[in-house]
């Protein structure tokens, strides 16, 4: 029986593939992978079994981004700012970066599989050595592969990179009446790294705020979806809705996209109330 049902699974999922690559591609998706933390308190689990459960996720939608040949894919890891969080989780959060995107490195067949190369964007310095040569590693492991981008930002905050655009655009010397918004984009960490326009900004569990992440990529142009799922429960079916979404807004306009966010976020609240039986 759980075989049939894997079967169809498998069939639905390669079917709804299919639709959605049939319509528009967003180029740049972003998330900002948030609730991983509730997501284990509500279950009575520790912390870091919360992250582990998100990582697992990560590996889900990334794949069915490369699936769908998305160029770049940009993902919220850690922020500066959570150095200030319990030692026991920041700890946690250090050793999964020293296994896991090692082992997504080195045993990386969807890395490989569809030629990802990894970027990591943020000040690297302020992580523990082994962890800082353990992502470089990666970077190195993948510089070759040219289908798909992945940034990995970690430790990132918007306002640390666009101060760091700003110093690199002093640094050479500039005449200061030639400074340009095109000219500090050009000096961003993200964009040297080859990544195009930000397409999609996602941001799960219900919260509705950026929290410092990519707020100079985020354009007239980019579609911002907060969704009330934990990062954890994020999957294929939340990144389709989406995705049609997007594409409607692609097919009938900009200007109608708001609308199609705050009918999905409504979709999102009752498909939640019904299971919590309200």
């Amino acid at each position: 029986m759980v075989n049939i049902f894997n079967w169809i699974y498998t069939l639905l999922s390669r079917l709804l593939l299919s639709v959605l690559a049939s319509g528009p591609i967003p180029k740049h998706v972003a998330f900002v992978m948030d609730g991983n933390r509730r997501f284990a308190k509500l279950r009575n689990r520790r912390v870091i079994e919360g992250h582990e459960q998100g990582f697992e996720s990560l590996k889900n939608v990334l794949e069915v981004c490369l699936r769908l040949h998305i160029e770049c894919v940009t993902i919220f890891v850690f922020s500066i700012e959570n150095f200030s969080r319990p030692p026991e989780e920041v700890n946690g959060l250090m050793e999964m970066a020293r296994g896991r995107f090692h082992e997504l490195a080195l045993q990386g067949q969807l890395l490989d599989r569809y030629s990802v190369r990894v970027n990591i964007i943020g000040n690297v310095s302020l992580l523990p050595e082994d962890v800082q040569k353990s992502v470089r590693e990666m970077e190195e492991l993948t510089r070759h592969n040219t289908r798909c981008i992945l940034n990995v930002c970690m430790p990132y905050t918007s306002r640390d990179e666009i101060t760091t655009s700003i110093r690199t655009t002093v640094a050479s010397d500039v005449d200061p009446s030639l400074i340009t918004p095109t000219l500090l984009t050009s000096n961003l960490p993200s964009n040297l790294l080859g990544s195009p326009p930000l397409d999609i900004l996602i941001r799960t569990s219900g919260v509705k705020r950026l929290s410092d992440f990519l707020l100079w990529q985020c354009s007239q142009s980019t579609q911002i979806y907060f969704v009330q799922p934990f990062w954890p429960e994020f999957g294929m079916w939340e990144m389709s809705k989406i995705l049609l979404s997007w594409q409607r807004g692609r097919w009938f306009g900009g200007q109608g996209s708001t609308r199609e966010k705050e009918e999905l976020e409504d979709e999102e609240v009752d498909e939640k109330s019904e299971l919590l039986g309200r």
